[in-house]
């Protein structure tokens, strides 16, 4: 040990029934509880630096609720606003904090949530225990796949469902690794951060629940005794459990939901299984590695708006007027189309007036040799694969959905190839791009701080 020490607390974030429930375009009211939402808050320190990682069971939380919940619970543990680190893990069976459903129920549970999540970080700074930290990559094979696919007809759909014969093949990769920090605390339990990739958008319904991560820290809690869990996502935008070419037995506990996607409860309990089976395959074995360096930054990047042509917006109005008043039916779609049409039409005109770009809040955080970057959203599988490839970096873990939520990333080639994430996010083509530079830059000034260091202090990681 060398002053590096580790604290961990939860809260239960669980919304009251009648909360708007996140996802999909259209309201959804919670009428049932089927496993609770949490906060699960990490806290480090090394000398006088401090840092706090929080996870919430929330689909994401843009800058009007996000900015003042960090500024909360910097001013809660003291920290300076670049070490309060928030991912939320995106469930869509969790509360919708936007505004414009039920904005006193809203605001109501969000002081509720602020304040829960605080007393989480209060309570894991004053667990701090003297730490050592390692780290290991497993995989989870078939349970996370590109949901975007090239068709027969040269178009590019996403979800088109599964068997469906006019697929040729998905459009991209996705990234199996589910990647594991350790942390062993004298006196104390180990916690065990993990980070995977894929939508937990895997129960549906009008229900409330943590979907796979949820599962993924039970299951690991019930296997190892002593140790504490929390889950952050990542670059899951193009990805999610639908497995259009199913082996015998994969279909087990799915059936088709509304916009023909398969859905179950019982899927997101064997993800979460297959997600912490792979955490069980490596942890006794992950590469222990001194902590001599915890450092933040963050910064703000910004990306042009995809602003509509005005001769889109009469079309527009008119599929935003029949969804609003309940005539789905009269638009000329079916299924995920129906989803992709609603969407782009929201989408046209919320930027029927601008603005002209974006702000994109981002942030990096070193660990050790082990780093973690803030995306404000929804970055695609090739964008999460630029950032953890950033040179020098033995472990780099892109996270969604963290501090800040602007909405999809795609990479320039999905733009090229439209479909449903691109005709509904509000960024011109290149934002994916914009998203992995300013991490890479942020990971450079990362390494500059930490070479800064070494010169002052005379120390060095182990190569």
């Amino acid at each position: 040990m060398n002053g590096f020490c580790a604290g961990f607390a939860r809260a239960d974030i669980t919304p009251p029934l009648g909360m708007p429930i996140a996802g999909y375009y259209h309201v959804r009211l919670a009428e049932k509880v089927l496993d609770p939402l949490e906060a699960n808050a990490l806290a480090l320190s090394l000398g006088e630096k401090r840092l706090l990682i929080l996870a919430l069971d929330v689909i994401g939380l843009p800058a009007r609720y996000m900015d003042p919940l960090r500024e909360h619970l910097a001013e809660a543990a003291g920290l300076p606003l670049s070490a309060v680190f928030v991912a939320c893990t995106h469930t869509h069976t969790g509360p919708l904090l936007r505004g414009d459903v039920r904005p006193e129920t809203e605001a109501a549970y969000f002081e509720t949530l602020k304040e829960m999540a605080a007393d989480a970080v209060r309570r894991a700074f004053l667990d701090l225990k003297p730490a050592r930290m390692g780290w290991a990559v497993g995989r989870a094979p078939r349970i996370a796949f590109i949901r975007r696919f090239l068709m027969k007809d040269g178009s590019v759909r996403t979800n088109p469902g599964v068997g469906n014969p006019d697929i040729v093949g998905p459009v991209g990769q996705p990234d199996e690794r589910v990647s594991v920090l350790r942390f062993d605390r004298e006196g104390g339990e180990a916690v065990a951060l993990v980070h995977f990739a894929v939508h937990p958008d895997t129960v549906g319904g009008c229900v409330i629940s943590a979907d796979w991560p949820g599962f993924a820290r039970r299951t690991l809690e019930k296997a190892l005794d002593g140790v504490r869990c929390l889950v952050l996502n990542g670059a899951q935008g193009d990805v999610n459990h639908v497995n259009t070419a199913p082996l015998p037995g994969e279909l087990n506990d799915l059936t088709v939901d509304f916009d023909n996607v398969m859905r179950g409860y019982g899927h997101a309990r064997h993800m979460g299984a297959a997600v912490a089976g792979a955490v069980l395959q490596v942890f006794a074995k992950v590469r222990y590695t001194p902590v001599y360096h915890l450092l933040s930054v963050q910064s703000v990047a910004r990306h042009p708006a995809n602003l509509p042509d005005p001769k889109e917006l009469p079309q527009a109005r008119l599929y935003n007027r029949l969804h609003q008043e309940g005539r789905d039916s009269e638009i000329p779609c079916q299924g995920m189309e129906l989803t992709v049409a609603v969407a782009e039409a929201e989408r046209i005109l919320q930027l029927e007036h601008g603005p002209q770009d974006f702000a994109l809040p981002m942030a990096a955080v070193a660990i050790g040799d082990a780093a973690l970057v803030s995306v404000p959203g929804e970055p695609f599988s090739a964008v999460g694969r630029v950032i953890r490839a950033a040179p020098g970096w033995p472990l780099v873990l892109p996270c969604c959905c963290a501090n800040g939520y602007e909405g999809y990333f795609p990479d320039m080639d999905a733009y090229r190839n439209g479909s449903y994430e691109v005709r509904s996010s509000v960024f011109r083509a290149g934002v994916g791009e914009t998203v992995s530079g300013e991490a890479l830059r942020l990971l450079r000034e990362l390494q500059n701080a930490i070479h800064r260091e070494e010169k002052e202090n005379g120390y060095a990681d182990d190569p």
